[in-house]
């Protein structure tokens, strides 16, 4: 893959092609390109690129690189949307994009929002929703911030889930720290989230987290005491609950509640 990439051809290429000879610019580039990968540099760094959920997704350092066990968040979401298609959906660190866009790519109708803290991230998230045609309106600030009062039919996110300390995360060195962990036990963001994302859901909305695979039991917990109903999760293409969510009920909701994204001051895309 690394030679394909560097060569710009395909895999197959590479392989029908063994007669090639690299020029000295290209034996340099590939030393590099070997160097770095030995030393964990993920392979989505080196070509630049990432398919997620059927998308090409360009990558850097400035996001993580997206994992299939997330796709497993957004088949859910997309099972949630089948009936509403113009629902409103806010995606929490959305790093790469690669969730609101493969949601977006599948439901054209929704109207998207996208938050992240980095403006790094926001640059590679809005050029992949360009390079793809999809509309999604980015937003920079952390969590619930962006959006003040608007409330939606769905909100998603994979936070930071990993405790500070974790042994994994030298494996993880390349990618921005920042994006994974989450204080000693990894859940200081996913507390935020659930914490907030009632004043932000309309009665009915979901709220769907990513987490780590021993983490199920504990975010089931703070959904359930927050108020949420219908808490359950989801298992990764590996067996493990990687994903848990919760309803926020007419019963649950406040008496007042802020606007809907359809509600939302003029000017506000839609």
């Amino acid at each position: 893959m690394l030679a394909a990439h560097l060569l710009g051809h395909d895999r197959s290429w590479v392989l029908t092609h063994d007669e090639h000879v690299l020029t000295p610019a290209e034996q340099a580039a590939w030393r590099d390109l070997v160097a770095r990968r030995l030393d964990g540099e993920p392979l989505a760094y080196l070509v630049g690129q990432r398919e997620f959920h059927g998308l090409p997704l360009r990558v850097d350092r400035h996001v993580l690189v997206p994992r299939p066990d997330t796709e497993t968040l957004v088949d859910w979401a997309l099972e949630l949307l089948a009936p509403q298609a113009t629902a409103a959906v806010l995606d929490l660190g959305t790093g790469s994009g690669a969730i609101v866009l493969a949601l977006v790519h599948r439901r054209p109708g929704l109207r998207a929002v996208a938050v992240d803290a980095s403006a790094g991230a926001l640059a590679v998230a809005r050029g992949n929703g360009q390079a793809l045609g999809l509309a999604v309106d980015w937003r920079q600030g952390r969590w619930f911030s962006p959006v003040q009062s608007l409330r939606f039919d769905l909100v998603v996110s994979n936070p930071p889930y990993v405790a500070e300390g974790d042994p994994h995360l030298a494996d993880l060195r390349h990618e921005p720290i920042e994006a994974l962990t989450a204080g000693p036990d990894g859940l200081a963001d996913l507390r935020a989230i659930v914490a907030d994302a009632p004043d932000h859901l309309v009665p009915g909305g979901w709220l769907l987290l990513e987490h780590g695979h021993d983490q199920a039991a504990a975010v089931a917990a703070l959904l359930r005491g927050r108020g949420f109903a219908e808490v359950g999760s989801r298992a990764d293409l590996a067996g493990h609950l990687r994903c848990t969510g919760g309803r926020w009920t007419a019963a649950s909701a406040a008496p007042a509640l802020p606007p809907h994204l359809d509600d939302a001051p003029a000017g506000f895309p839609a």
